[in-house]
């Protein structure tokens, strides 16, 4: 086989309360793929985190890369090329039918999940939609609506995840642990549901957001100003400074229109395939 990709969604994760436990899958995708890179490609160098994962997966040769995730904003490049990797040394051992199987997604997942650090960072790459991680495990969530995802990315800000992580308490309370539990617990079932109306306070957060969001006040406003605006919920994207709002599409150019001019948005929505392959 020469000359085909896969095909990954970014992600969104770290979603309100769900910190390390919930992600979600954007509409912007990032291709790795071998043989002759296209316009807009190019070969990965053998320290790219996609060619990494690649070798790591039993591939043979070089992979390239097009992607218009932005790195260090929140959005999972990191976590889509790792897939892709992943997954094109799949396909290039077991053909074009490799992402059919569930046995060799999970695999995929685990090599990217196990480079990556996180699997909320690489699970919705994977399977699409919005997903619940514990541990290996990976939870399809049900989903009674199809909203719109704005997400608003800072102009000239990016965030080191190790940095953002080391500033987090090692210990949280009792009280935090449970408030976290039930927005979580919330959250799967409004999503279940299609309960626009409790998504709101299911992304309410105590362990990570507020400490984070001193850091990029920015984003901070922009979080508030999508709320005021009628986004269903909004929270800091991965490790930030990205800010992600879930709407009725309806609303995403009016919400859009009411965040900082100190950013720029992007119109999307819930990717529902996960990676694919590109003949």
């Amino acid at each position: 086989m020469t000359g085909w990709s896969v095909r990954v969604p970014a992600s969104s994760a770290n979603i309100g309360a769900g910190f390390d436990v919930l992600g979600l899958a954007l509409t912007l995708h990032a291709e790795v793929g071998i043989g002759e890179p296209p316009a807009g490609g190019r070969t990965a160098e053998p320290t790219h985190p996609a060619t990494i994962a690649f070798r790591q997966a039993g591939g043979d040769g070089d992979v390239w890369v097009r992607s218009p995730i932005p790195i260090g904003r929140g959005m999972g490049f990191s976590g889509a090329v790792r897939v892709g990797g992943a997954a094109a040394a799949a396909v290039q051992r077991l053909g074009a039918e490799a992402l059919d199987d569930q046995v060799v997604l999970a695999e995929v997942c685990g090599v990217a999940a196990e480079l990556e650090g996180h699997a909320d960072n690489v699970a919705p790459s994977v399977y699409g939609g919005v997903v619940v991680c514990a541990d290996d495990h990976v939870q399809p969530v049900p989903l009674g609506l199809d909203p719109a995802i704005v997400v608003w990315v800072p102009d000239g800000t990016t965030t080191s995840t190790d940095r953002s992580r080391s500033t987090l308490a090692a210990e949280v309370t009792r009280a935090d642990a449970v408030f976290n539990l039930g927005r979580v617990a919330t959250f799967v079932a409004a999503c279940a549901a299609g309960d626009v109306d409790a998504l709101r306070l299911a992304t309410e957060d105590r362990l990570h957001q507020p400490t984070r969001l001193v850091e990029v006040p920015e984003t901070a406003g922009a979080l508030e100003a999508a709320l005021d605006a009628g986004a269903w919920a909004a929270w800091l994207s991965g490790s930030g400074p990205t800010m992600a709002a879930m709407c009725d599409p309806a609303d995403a150019a009016r919400i859009a229109a009411a965040l900082p001019d100190t950013g720029h948005t992007k119109h999307l929505a819930i990717d529902h395939r996960g990676v694919t392959h590109q003949p």
